[in-house]
């Protein structure tokens, strides 16, 4: 059987203006796993989202490994979904970052409150009772990572060790499918996954299995102070 590993991006810069680029910790974990990477397996093919902190975290992951690490393709499938529209759906105004910081410096723990207005965003867009809110609906979002999922799988051909740099969502998606949860339970998922962290899907024509969820050791073992999830 062949091997997908699904690696979540390195930390995003959080707060900042520009959400979608790494921060100094989360290019230090993408070097930490490409040296780890380096030490135990060997990558055939590289996939990445288009966004800017999933190119990072490539870049990051090959100043770690070192030469012969295969140029990456980019693949759209693997994009996470549009944040920022599910806030303003929720509540009009906070899709803006700039709008938000306003909102959160209010706040005795930004952070904290962030999450709660997230969260309450995420089950607002589950819930499916206003699917015309969105330009990407719940199910659609779905849909598109596991055909993605299966674009990459193709395009890998033979490949034995086939890597996949997306965020948490497409693998909490990957990982219903896989395990066959409900909508909330498999979005809760997402709440946990740690940056860099890695899981694995083995394949085989058409089997999938599941065989590793969130492994972030590599991250420990360096530094503890390297494993993030935001």
């Amino acid at each position: 059987m062949a091997t997908l590993h699904l690696i979540r991006h390195g930390q995003a810069s959080f707060g900042a203006s520009d959400y979608d680029r790494l921060s100094e910790r989360g290019w230090e974990q993408g070097r930490v796993l490409g040296r780890w990477v380096g030490r135990h397996t060997h990558p055939e093919r590289i996939f990445g989202g288009e966004l800017r902190r999933h190119r990072e975290t490539i870049d990051a992951m090959a100043e770690g490994f070192g030469d012969g690490l295969p140029e990456a393709a980019v693949h759209p499938g693997l994009n996470e979904f549009d944040h920022r529209a599910v806030l303003e759906a929720y509540r009009p105004g906070c899709g803006d970052p700039e709008t938000m910081a306003r909102e959160l410096a209010k706040e005795s723990d930004p952070r904290k409150a962030f999450q709660h207005a997230f969260s309450e965003a995420i089950r607002r867009w589950i819930g499916g009772e206003h699917e015309g809110d969105y330009s990407e609906s719940w199910r659609s979002f779905k849909g598109r990572v596991l055909a993605g999922v299966e674009e990459v799988i193709r395009e890998a051909g033979d490949a034995k060790h086939v890597f996949l740099v997306t965020s948490g969502g497409p693998i909490s998606v990957v990982a219903q499918s896989l395990l066959d949860l409900d909508d909330m339970r498999a979005f809760q998922l997402n709440e946990v996954l740690a940056n860099a962290s890695v899981s694995r899907v083995l394949f085989s024509g058409a089997r999938r299995s599941l065989a590793v969820f969130n492994s972030f050791g590599h991250l420990e073992g360096e530094d503890p102070r390297l494993v993030t999830y935001r």
